[in-house]
């Protein structure tokens, strides 16, 4: 975990809630004092959150918050679902290497040391959300289909669709720690497919393991009521 994660954990969760608004200029000197940090951690963030299609440059004031529905979010969680679906199989069937199952299990090693803390603080998440993009990195790197890999880094230009945007990290009505552990056991479940060559297993729960991403975002407007100006930034769709 470095500051730079832990700066871009803080920025989505506060795109998320609202206190960043949509059309809003992002200052960086405002932004670094806000989360206590220098301007350079505080620029790559928005570096990576134009890349996921959070915020968008503009000649004149820099960077603002864009404007995304609910339905949006969760079409590109279920693509990004269904091609990693397809990579899980292909490595599943083509076979773990020596060094890709080190490296998976350095990965799962270090998720377990977060969850099964007593709490969870900004680093922890920042922690958990930096192992959470190298799983599943790793994942495409080693499907060896360059058509999948670009499907896979275009999807993810999409807001709240890479692996660990939709983090719950949602303030007054963050999901609790279990969510957390639930994700992670998915992975020690999918490794364990990969690793027994069970292709369909690994699609399957490599699909499956995005409903807990659909879950937190859903999680997120089903408490809207409780904050009227909770979510802004994302226009409802009836019946998303």
């Amino acid at each position: 975990m470095n500051l730079h994660e832990k700066v871009l954990m803080q920025m989505r969760d506060l795109i998320l809630r609202g206190e960043l608004a949509p059309g809003a200029r992002l200052a960086e000197q405002q932004l670094a004092e806000r989360l206590h940090a220098s301007r350079t951690p505080v620029r790559a963030a928005l570096v990576s959150l134009q890349q996921e299609g959070l915020v968008e440059a503009n000649s004149t004031v820099g960077y603002a918050v864009r404007r995304f529905t609910s339905g949006e979010i969760l079409d590109a969680i279920a693509v990004r679902g269904h091609l990693e679906g397809m990579a899980a199989r292909l490595v599943a069937e083509h076979g773990l290497s020596r060094q890709l199952a080190r490296e998976l299990r350095a990965s799962l090693d270090e998720g377990d040391s977060v969850v099964a803390a007593n709490s969870l603080a900004v680093e922890e998440y920042a922690r958990y959300a930096a192992m959470n993009d190298r799983f599943h990195a790793l994942l495409i790197d080693a499907c060896g289909n360059r058509a999948l890999q670009r499907a896979v880094a275009l999807n993810n230009r999409l807001p709240f669709a890479p692996p660990s945007a939709m983090l719950p990290m949602q303030g007054s009505f963050a999901l609790d720690r279990e969510s957390m552990i639930y994700a992670h056991r998915q992975h020690h479940m999918l490794f364990d497919a990969l690793e027994r060559g069970e292709g369909a297993r690994a699609q399957a729960l490599a699909v499956e393991h995005t409903e807990v991403a659909k879950s937190n975002l859903r999680q997120a407007l089903e408490h809207r009521d409780e904050s009227e100006d909770a979510l802004p930034a994302i226009r409802m769709v009836a019946g998303s």
